[in-house]
């Protein structure tokens, strides 16, 4: 048996002590497969095996390798779980963590597609994939447009935009070939027999049955597959949605959603804003002026937000405040909720970014217990551990994720509750202390610092990572700049602020990034920033009932926009690249050190 491979219990399969085989409706693993799959895992240390059956279609296996880098898949701790949707060998330990009935009725593949994604986050560097020599597929696997688009959304991938990329692909393959000659045709010549040269090699382990047939079809399948997953997934919009089981309790909860929201919005939005102040909450200057009014271009929930300036330090706040009431509003299913998965899922892909924010610390030696607040899912805590891997990580946040982050392992111990709550309980507890876009979303950011002060060791280290609202990209977008982030952001910090506060507090700075910070994100976030405020999600549950006529006007801006993302893109590389030499980017990283006394 070569690496990786997974599956769900089934009728006369043994179970090895510590392991459960879940498997999909229709596959049969034999006692030999499960046992062997078993010592694989113990002997790789993997807690989760995703199996690949001997049988695998060509087109099932190319569409893993375009997910999956079999060589990287254990060691990437923010890679989504992948898997064939056949079987999978979890631990038990793993599953009672993750909440999962071992004894629950075999899912249908997409369900354990889904299931394999979820997975993972429970075993982040211990998940693998193998190839099951004596496992079959079983009976031929629904090829409908309905049931592919089904495992597209059940992996987190958007079924209707990759048919549209795959047929414009196929659509300009094809001008190639017959426009460019020669060239062209050896471009298309050689996309026809892609399949044969990444799955025909003598040292290929895995060898689909149909891969003379499938590469001889590839153009007329591709294109056939491609209509087809379009086609349900335009059904699906006009019928409202998918109709699954999870799909029902969700238009529940939905319906639900939107009482809440129409009882909330009936008494108005004033309620949710706290007096205007007439000073800066930094230094207390009077000379203000409106940085940048905007409306809510994140969730386009009704109001109108406004950033004052200082005139004398420079400090950038929300004014008027929120009031908590308001910042519950405002907050409610962007990190959770209807929003949580696409929140988790743009956490997942900031690797470099948190890989940067634990190197920052390497000169200092080996913390051993760092406590990140405002730690969300846990994202980073998971990831730094491949930087340091003997460190204990605790987590702090206010919301219910901290928990699922415990849950997971990617934090140790998770607080929940407001960082200032935690100031007695546990002072001197901590080497490392880090706020990674954090400080921006408090009412009182100095009162945040104090605390940071109490919880470290003498000799301990805070690490800051914030927006930088002297960034010329700020002046340059105004309302579309998204460090704006409103109405979320309730302070922007300058450098000299930050450096100025940590003195009085007894911190002494050591280092100072900006290029690094750097977030690559100005102009794809004006971009969709600026979508979003012409043609706001239909479907969101704080609106009226989404019309024709919206979703219509929704569709052809997303579809107007596609172009301008791809220049933004380019934009958006070009000025990281820019930042990276020169240190200036929209963020920056501040290290201090708690001076002993």
């Amino acid at each position: 048996m070569t690496p990786p491979m997974a599956a769900p219990a089934a009728a006369g399969v043994p179970r090895a002590a510590g392991w459960r085989l879940l498997t999909a409706r229709g596959v049969e693993p034999d006692a030999a497969t499960f046992l062997a799959a078993c010592a694989h895992a113990h002997r790789e240390g993997l807690h989760v095996l995703d199996l690949l059956p001997a049988d695998l279609a060509t087109e099932r296996t190319m569409g893993l390798l375009r997910l999956v880098d079999p060589a990287g898949y254990r060691q990437d701790r923010l890679g989504e779980g992948r898997g064939a949707g056949f079987a999978v060998l979890v631990s038990e330990e793993v599953l009672a963590r993750a909440g999962v009935d071992p004894a629950a009725p075999r899912p249908a593949p997409a369900e354990l597609l889904a299931l394999t994604r979820r997975l993972k986050e429970y075993a982040t560097d211990a998940t693998g994939l193998a190839i099951a020599p004596a496992l079959s597929c079983g009976p031929a696997p629904d090829a409908s447009g309905a049931a592919r688009a089904g495992e597209l959304r059940a992996q987190g991938l958007p079924p209707g935009a990759l048919a549209a990329a795959q047929l414009a692909g196929l659509a300009l393959l094809a001008g190639v070939a017959v426009r460019q000659g020669r060239w062209g045709a050896a471009a298309a010549g050689l996309y026809w027999i892609q399949p044969c040269l990444a799955l025909g090699g003598p040292g290929t382990p895995l060898r689909p049955g149909d891969l003379a047939l499938a590469t001889a079809a590839r153009p007329v399948r591709s294109l056939a597959a491609a209509l087809r997953t379009a086609a349900a997934t335009a059904r699906t919009r006009r019928a409202g949605g998918a109709t699954t089981p999870e799909s029902e309790r969700e238009t529940a909860r939905a319906a639900v959603r939107a009482a809440d929201y129409r009882t909330d919005l009936a008494a108005g939005t004033d309620r949710f804003f706290e007096p205007r102040r007439q000073d800066c909450p930094w230094c207390g200057s009077r000379q203000l002026s409106v940085r940048v009014r905007v409306p809510d271009l994140l969730q386009a929930k009704p109001g109108l937000f406004t950033l004052d300036g200082c005139g004398d330090c420079g400090h950038v706040f929300q004014n008027p405040r929120l009031t908590v009431e308001g910042l519950e509003f405002y907050y409610r299913d962007f990190y959770d909720g209807r929003g949580g998965e696409g929140a988790a899922t743009v956490f997942g892909r900031l690797g470099a970014a948190y890989r940067g924010r634990a190197e920052m610390l390497r000169p200092h030696g080996a913390p051993a217990s760092w406590l990140d607040v405002g730690t969300g899912h846990g994202h980073f805590c998971n990831a730094a551990r491949a930087v340091w891997p003997d460190t204990r990580f605790d987590g702090l946040d206010m919301g219910d994720a901290v928990r699922d982050a415990e849950r997971r392992g990617w934090v140790e111990t998770g607080h929940q509750g407001q960082f200032p709550e935690f100031a007695v309980k546990l002072a001197g507890q901590y080497e490392v202390v880090s706020m990674y876009h954090y400080l921006e979303h408090t009412r009182d950011p100095l009162a945040e610092l104090d605390t940071a002060a109490a919880v470290l060791a003498p000799g301990g280290y805070l690490t800051i990572e914030i927006p930088d609202p002297e960034s010329r990209m700020a002046r340059l977008l105004g309302p579309a700049w998204l460090p704006w982030f409103q109405p979320q952001h309730q302070h922007l910090i300058p450098a000299a602020n930050l450096r100025e506060a940590l003195a009085e507090r007894g911190f002494t700075v050591l280092a100072e990034e900006h290029g690094p910070a750097h977030q690559g994100n100005d102009f794809f976030g004006a971009v969709a920033l600026t979508a979003t405020r012409l043609a706001p999600d239909p479907d969101r549950p704080w609106a009226s009932p989404a019309t024709p006529g919206r979703r219509a006007l929704t569709h052809a801006v997303q579809v107007a926009a596609l172009p301008c993302f791809a220049a933004a893109a380019v934009l958006d590389a070009l000025r990281t690249a820019v930042a990276r030499r020169t240190d200036g980017g929209n963020a920056y990283r501040m290290l201090a050190r708690k001076d002993e006394r």
